[in-house]
């Protein structure tokens, strides 16, 4: 048997040869009842910095435990079968790290299939089978617990997903058939789509036990004495599990259709039509109401193995190795030694942005802020806004009554800029004008010590320019937040040429420190991600005026996967703020960013949409149609998509030619991070290469070879 399985997936061995194989480990346990329970722990021999994963092999490997289990259940030597894994680990699904060696799609057909074979055996093994779920267990992870006949949880697992969706791919060793079978149709759309298209939601034990994914839950200190309890008690028929959650045949008649029916409304209207696994995924759970389980591993099979081979899931590849791998390298970032260690921070001004600066610094850095503005009536405002932020997050109980107490004591308000002496890190957030910001660096440099560092958060404006009147610019460095700052994950750190390399690393140390993501930028106009959103609004202004409907321009601007249209887009960051933003681009670049005057005007009218009381958006607002109107050549849509490639094309290209970053993969890497650039589209630049748009523009293409899918 296991060398007709060697065989028959013989060309995924071919292409595993150094992979980090999670090893099958099995012991006999005695139950109380005196049978015998083989104990089967996966463990890749690594530390916990390299969770388990299955890769050709080691599932190999887990086949052939498998099949040694078979026989002795048939010979009665064993009464079950449990599975866990290595301290606090389960397993992370499969090992991806060799998708791109995959020479085709029969290939990639045999990775489904391989998985199913194996993880199939465990529903009929001839013995009751269990899987302890001891702490992380995603996608593949997950589905190893879904395959057994029973499942127990650890109360402190944290991390337990099918976030298959979420990479571009859908759950294919049984999850999209097997779990809405086991706790519903519902429940099952939340963690196969809902949960991975919410910046990848997990679940945590409590949730899986609830939801019906665990038949148990027990606590951390006995979890793994009271899993072989119970399993004795199972095997006895002591214990007979109740699943609360398992369809019956009126959901399966009345509920199932109509969920997976407004499932689809729900992904057209959020995320569009051009990203594929959701849609896959969301074909297959509803096919899983009827038919047999081997049939709907079939369509598991085929639908994953078209997504493997597809374009989407090779980009989705290549940015989910920019964020776990690129992120946390920076290119161009000096030695970390050189960082210096932030004691107390200064936020200049008291705003909206200002106290989420502050708010942000408190939390992550455990050190004094203190707050500055023109007034001391403001100065309370800001002070009160913060700490009705740390009030919330204590309601939320994402904090203890304690850490609330020593928050609130950390900051502070003042008028007095010589309260600022002791700050090693002073950060403004007035507002975007070059002049304002000059004056106010000017000023507070007067108070603070040689060796702090000044940090600006302009979205825009040269850094350089802004340190004209201090007289140490060497100490002012660029960082620019994204906005909600607590949940944007990139900061992008600007070096003009006076940074010093010591202020550049204490940027980027306080960036993780922060728990955000840096990218070192030159000091440029707009810097990366606002730059290239810059072209792209420019480019729909022009359309706009040219007597381009906004619908046909959305529309049109579809296949570029962004988060959301250019319309939506602009009424996000405000139309002034995208005014400006356009302004200084053009006086930058004249000839290659568009000059838009009736986006003052709507500016000035104050609003592009029509919206509920809730804020929804209901349609264009009539006034602000009237204000574009009067074009008298409207763009198709074929022109106009294809002339935004080709913008975009050469505006990157140029960026590259300029070292406003080190390489294509960190332009893509500050879209993915601060735009919500979504991963099945690999960031910008894969795209560009695979619609053409960079051999046309400038005969070459940023990725050799380009992210093109297989045959």
């Amino acid at each position: 048997m296991t060398n007709d399985t060697r065989a028959r997936f013989s060309a995924l061995l071919d292409i595993s040869g150094d992979e980090v194989v999670t090893h099958s480990f099995v012991r006999d346990v005695s139950l109380p009842t005196g049978k015998t329970l083989a104990l089967l722990t996966l463990d890749n021999g690594k530390d916990h910095t390299r969770p388990n994963t299955f890769g050709p092999i080691g599932l190999i490997e887990l086949d052939d435990a498998l099949e040694t289990q078979r026989e002795r259940a048939s010979r009665g030597e064993i009464a079950g079968l449990a599975i866990t894994g290595k301290p606090f680990i389960l397993a992370a699904g499969a090992d991806l790290s060799k998708v791109n060696d995959i020479p085709s799609r029969e290939v990639a057909n045999l990775l489904p299939q391989l998985g199913h074979h194996v993880f199939g055996k465990l529903e009929d093994l001839g013995v009751p089978t269990f899987v302890f779920i001891n702490g992380l267990a995603l996608g593949g992870g997950l589905e190893i617990g879904l395959n057994a006949n029973y499942r127990t949880i650890d109360s402190s697992a944290a991390a337990i997903a099918l976030p298959e969706v979420f990479l571009g791919l859908v759950p294919g060793w049984g999850g999209a058939y097997l779990l809405p079978n086991l706790i519903g149709i519902e429940n099952a759309l939340k963690v196969i789509i809902e949960n991975p298209l919410k910046m990848n939601r997990m679940l945590k034990a409590p949730q899986a036990f609830e939801l019906g994914i665990a038949d148990v839950m027990f606590p951390s200190a006995r979890y793994l004495e009271d899993s072989i309890a119970w399993a004795s008690g199972v095997i006895e028929g002591a214990i007979k599990p109740e699943r609360k959650n398992t369809p019956g045949k009126i959901e399966r008649m009345v509920k199932w259709d109509a969920a997976t029916g407004i499932a689809r409304k729900m992904l057209e209207s959020k995320i569009g039509t051009v990203p594929v696994a959701p849609y896959k995924a969301l074909d297959l759970l509803k096919a899983a109401k009827s038919g047999t389980k081997a049939e709907g591993f079939a369509r598991e099979d085929e639908a994953l193995a078209d997504l493997i081979a597809g374009e989407q899931f090779r980009a989705s590849v290549y940015a989910f190795n920019l964020v776990q791998k690129r992120a946390k390298r920076p290119a161009g970032a000096p030695d970390k030694e050189l960082a210096r260690k932030i004691t107390k921070v200064g936020v200049i001004g008291a705003g909206l942005m200002a106290t989420q600066f502050a708010l942000l610094f408190v939390r992550r850095l455990q050190v004094p802020v203190v707050i500055t503005d023109l007034d001391q009536e403001r100065v309370d405002k800001g002070v009160q806004t913060i700490r009705s932020e740390i009030d919330a997050l204590l309601a939320k109980k994402r904090i203890s009554p304690d850490e609330a107490n020593r928050l609130k004591a950390l900051v502070h308000g003042t008028t007095d800029k010589a309260d600022f002496a002791d700050c090693d890190w002073v950060i403004e957030a007035v507002f975007e004008e070059l002049t304002v910001k000059q004056d106010v660096f000017a000023d507070v440099e007067k108070h603070i010590a040689p060796e702090a560092v000044l940090a600006t958060n302009t979205s825009s404006l040269s850094v350089e320019q802004i340190g004209a009147k201090l007289e140490h610019p060497e100490r002012l460095v660029g960082f620019h937040f994204f906005n909600p700052v607590a949940v944007m994950p990139l900061i992008e750190v600007v070096r003009t040429p006076q940074t010093s390399d010591e202020v550049l690393a204490t940027a980027m140390a306080t960036a993780k420190n922060l728990k955000k993501n840096a990218v070192i930028t030159r000091d440029t106009p707009g810097f990366v991600v606002n730059r290239v959103l810059a072209k792209l609004l420019g480019e729909a202004m022009h359309a706009v005026e040219l007597g381009t409907s906004f619908a046909d321009v959305d529309a049109a601007l579809a296949p570029l996967g962004l988060p959301m249209p250019p319309s939506e887009l602009l009424d996000l960051v405000g139309l002034r703020v995208g005014a400006h933003v356009l302004d200084t681009h053009h006086r930058a670049f004249p000839d290659r960013f568009y000059d838009s005057e009736k986006l003052h005007k709507l500016a000035e009218y104050g609003t592009l949409f029509e919206k509920d009381k809730k804020g929804a958006i209901k349609g264009f607002d009539k006034g602000a149609l009237k204000i574009i109107s009067g074009g008298r050549e409207p763009m198709s849509r074929e022109e106009l998509l294809r002339r935004v490639q080709d913008g975009l094309a050469d505006e990157i290209h140029r960026m590259l030619d300029d070292d406003v970053v080190e390489a294509a993969e960190d332009i893509d890497l500050c879209l993915i991070l601060g735009a919500g650039y979504p991963f099945q589209m690999g960031g910008v630049t894969p795209y560009l290469d695979r619609v053409g748009a960079s051999e046309r523009v400038f005969g070459d293409t940023f990725h050799h070879p380009p992210l093109l899918g297989l045959s």
